[in-house]
């Protein structure tokens, strides 16, 4: 279990789509899956915030995400198969970027497959901040970032300035 340096905005590997995992068992996933695990604990604990990471933000470039709303969870070659139409705007953040907001728009409700490090395939039903967090992370996967899925040239500003509005 190592501590990975997570790759900042600018980083030419965050664009970069990652490819599936096609063998759940072997030594690199479960690597991956703990360095993933270790990172974020890491940041949480610097940072104060933080729910889950992607592969790609250490620079392994699979498509594991990870998880941890008080119980970890690691997402192997997740995929979105539902989504609503209904959207919410958000101000969202990321890793690689923690001091800039971008807001963003993204389905209220969706459906993941995935699968977990024993290989059992599972649907994931996941609405309003859990919805936002895994289509932020599935979105690593396919080297989207929230940069990207910006609304318009004035969907950024700085975390204090966003805090501060928030008070």
């Amino acid at each position: 279990m190592a501590i990975r340096d997570i790759l900042l905005l600018g980083n030419p590997q965050l664009w970069q789509p990652s490819a599936p995992v096609t063998d759940l068992s072997a030594r690199e996933t479960a690597e991956i899956i703990s360095d993933l695990a270790a990172t974020l604990a890491d940041f949480r604990a610097r940072k104060g915030f933080g729910r889950a990471i992607a592969a790609p933000q250490i620079g392994a470039q699979r498509r594991i995400i990870f998880v941890n709303l008080g119980q970890p969870m690691p997402l192997i070659n997740p995929a979105i198969v539902r989504a609503s139409g209904e959207q919410m705007e958000l101000w969202d953040d990321c890793f690689s970027f923690p001091d800039l907001m971008v807001r963003v728009r993204r389905s209220v409700e969706i459906t993941v497959r995935y699968s977990d490090e024993r290989g059992a395939t599972h649907l994931l039903t996941a609405q309003n901040d859990l919805s936002e967090l895994l289509q932020h992370e599935i979105d690593h996967l396919d080297g989207i970032l929230a940069t990207d899925r910006a609304i318009d040239a004035r969907s950024f500003a700085l975390r204090s300035e966003v805090e501060k509005l928030r008070r």
